[in-house]
């Protein structure tokens, strides 16, 4: 059952470890409840996929993910025939000496040769429900496939020439993802409820700490978000995420880290920044000068 409350939403979310603020468990509330796709902007690794993932979870719904990337187009997106099998079902009508060829034609472009791509599983019928479709990191296709997915998402079908429209009995629930490295189209957008994900606070950022990896101290705990959130302010190529800051915070449990110090961060900086012109940015006294900030501004 859907919830019935912003409240349900966020309880539903933090069962599953996804720890939201009140808007965005809002936006989510109301997708569900009116049947719009989720369409949610952000930095990347500020949880935007997770949500759908969560959803998914805590709804009991599968979940088909369409990743997107540059060159995506409709078919690859929704089906292909299974040109092998088909090749080698006209060799054995060949050999068998089969003279109905109309009657091959149909059966070679029947459900046993079709492969299904994410929007067309998304479709189907499912007795757990409507599944969860995830559209990740839109922002990555261009824009002629932005305006086929406008046409899919409007009447929730697809057609595929050789079988006719296929209509989904139920709307999934859909949530897309961006990135934001180029700006989607307006039409698409109005067709969603949206949302920014930003960067969490500290006390969320803990509070996610805390369900994603609660094997830590809160004392680890609070040094880590506190860092990362300090860490945020600097002239970065790409400032870390919440992914990595759980990912950190595994790996400072791995090597049996009690508390920060500089050389456990220099040692560790892989973990949190992906570029090697970040990193260099923290060497010698920078990774002490963040870290005394860091733990000032948290004490």
């Amino acid at each position: 059952m859907a919830p019935d409350s912003i409240g349900e939403v966020q309880d539903l979310l933090r069962d599953q470890g996804y720890v939201c603020g009140r808007g965005l468990a809002t936006v989510a509330f109301l997708s569900l409840r009116l049947g719009r796709p989720l369409f949610l902007e952000g930095e990347a690794g500020t949880g935007k996929t997770e949500i759908a993932k969560a959803l998914a979870a805590g709804l009991g719904r599968r979940l088909i993910r369409l990743q997107c990337y540059e060159g995506l187009d409709a078919a690859s997106a929704v089906y292909e025939w299974n040109f092998a099998a088909q090749m080698v079902a006209i060799r054995a009508a060949e050999a068998e000496g089969s003279a109905d060829r109309d009657l091959l034609k149909a059966e070679l472009f029947g459900p046993d040769y079709l492969i299904e791509r994410p929007l067309l599983q998304a479709m189907r019928p499912d007795p757990a429900g409507a599944p969860v479709l995830l559209i990740d990191e839109l922002d990555r296709t261009d824009e002629p496939f932005e305006a086929f997915l406008l046409e899919a998402l409007s009447d929730f079908q697809v057609t595929i020439p050789e079988l006719g429209t296929i209509r989904a009995p139920e709307p999934p629930v859909v949530v897309l993802t961006s990135n934001r490295t180029r700006e989607v189209h307006d039409a698409l957008k109005r067709r969603c409820l949206y949302h920014w994900v930003d960067y969490p606070d500290i006390e969320r950022e803990m509070a996610i700490l805390a369900a994603r990896v609660p094997e830590a101290s809160e004392a680890l705990s609070r040094q880590v978000v506190a860092f990362v959130q300090r860490l945020r302010g600097e002239d970065l190529f790409k400032r870390p995420g919440v992914a990595e800051t759980i990912d950190w915070a595994k790996c400072l449990l791995a090597l049996d880290v009690i508390e920060l110090s500089p050389e456990v961060i220099a040692d560790t900086l892989g973990a949190i920044l992906k570029y090697q012109d970040d990193i260099q940015k923290l060497q010698g006294s920078a990774a002490r000068k963040l870290l005394d900030e860091a733990m000032a501004g948290a004490a």
